[in-house]
């Protein structure tokens, strides 16, 4: 139990909510604790990147996280875990996966650059001249796009993911269709990020495994690893380093296998009364092996699972409750008829809390998240074990 209160508390759940409207400062200070923020482009109930603030802030006013990539450069986008915003001040700590792209281009980059050998320097000098650019700003004159394929990106399209995992271009934000709207990385990052030195790649990997321990809390080296998708060359190496330098801890978790580490600066809070609705990428829960270790909950995301086959649905989040993940819900945002929509309601198996206290804070976390969305009620089908009770019969 104590090992979930940890990570809890790393991942700012153990905080009181703020007494006064969200702002940058707070949303600064979840960036400081999470160190990452997936994106991800399933809308069928928020952008992914929304719902961890809302977890552990309340409601807020989106346009305060959107302003903190442009106009106020506070993070930026890149592959931190997956594309994922970060603090801009971690952008010299990534720079050795901009060189590693550099010298390691996917295939079908080469295969555009067969056909197309002025193709990356076309594309710096039209973003210079005319940017910021999407993608499709640059395709006119770049098709080739394949045909039947899921990511059947067109020439430009794979030119510019490129300069972007290089490090040569960095997206200023997302347009209202979630397309990136690329500049010059120059004219994105802060001056005096760019100007700070770019760290040994060694150095870069090891701090970036600290910076993963921070926000963990506690974990195992696989967990550590994950969190930035760290190589496993030198990996083991980087810990010793870290237990040798007394930030790291090794410690064994009660009924729980593997060699865990605790941060020197880890909380341990007596409580955790969290509640909290969570995005299958919020940065608590997507490691799954270490949520079924911590939480016993066996959670995986079923958008690309057929329909006939789901368990639990399309677009389900955990429901944290007082230190348990207690229920899981389909949810969906239907817009047109302003209902926040739950398509299922389960109880987690293993959860002792009892179920009438359940449903009820579950019934107001919803009312909290429609409120929040500008829905004007929450409306539940009757498919779950947890539906009944959640809709009040």
């Amino acid at each position: 139990m104590q090992a979930r209160r940890v990570a809890l508390a790393a991942q700012g759940f153990a905080d009181r909510a703020p007494a006064s409207a969200v702002n940058r400062r707070h949303l600064k200070r979840l960036f400081d604790g999470v160190k990452i923020v997936q994106i991800d482009s399933v809308n069928v109930l928020s952008r992914a990147h929304y719902l961890p603030a809302f977890s552990r802030l309340g409601g807020y006013d989106r346009a305060v996280l959107d302003s903190m990539a442009s106009p106020h450069r506070d993070v930026f986008e890149y592959w931190a875990h997956v594309a994922s915003f970060s603090p801009v001040q971690h952008h010299p700590l990534l720079r050795w996966r901009m060189r590693r792209t550099e010298a390691n281009a996917w295939g079908r980059l080469a295969e555009v650059q067969a056909r197309d050998p002025e193709i990356l320097d076309d594309a710096l000098s039209f973003i210079a001249e005319h940017g910021p650019v999407t993608a499709a700003m640059f395709a006119p004159e770049r098709p080739n796009k394949r045909r039947g394929e899921m990511w059947s990106w067109h020439d430009g399209k794979v030119a510019l993911e490129y300069l972007f995992r290089s490090g040569e271009i960095t997206p200023v934000r997302r347009n209202s269709q979630f397309e990136r709207v690329y500049d010059l990385t120059e004219r994105v990052i802060p001056a005096h990020v760019m100007r700070t030195p770019t760290p040994d790649p060694d150095d870069a990997r090891r701090k970036l495994v600290e910076l993963a321990a921070q926000a963990h809390g506690i974990a195992t080296a696989a967990h550590l690893r994950d969190y930035f998708r760290l190589p496993v060359a030198g990996f083991a190496g980087y810990l010793d380093d870290l237990v040798d330098a007394g930030a790291l801890l090794p410690v064994a978790v009660d009924g729980l296998s593997d060699v865990w580490y605790l941060h020197r600066d880890a909380r341990m809070p007596r409580v955790v009364p969290a509640r909290a609705l969570l995005s299958p990428f919020d940065s608590l829960i997507w490691e799954r092996a270490r949520t079924r270790s911590l939480w016993g909950a066996d959670y995986r995301i079923e958008i690309y699972v057929p329909k006939h086959k789901r368990v639990h649905g399309y677009y389900v989040l955990p429901f944290l409750l007082r230190e348990q993940i207690a229920a899981r819900v389909d949810l969906k945002a239907d817009r047109r008829s302003g209902v926040l929509a739950v398509q299922s309601a389960h109880l987690e198996q293993g959860c002792d809390l009892p179920v009438d206290y359940i449903a009820a804070e579950l019934r107001d976390e919803l009312e909290r998240m429609a409120c929040w969305m500008g829905l004007d009620a929450v409306q539940v089908m009757p498919v779950g074990d947890l539906a009944g009770r959640l809709s009040g019969e």
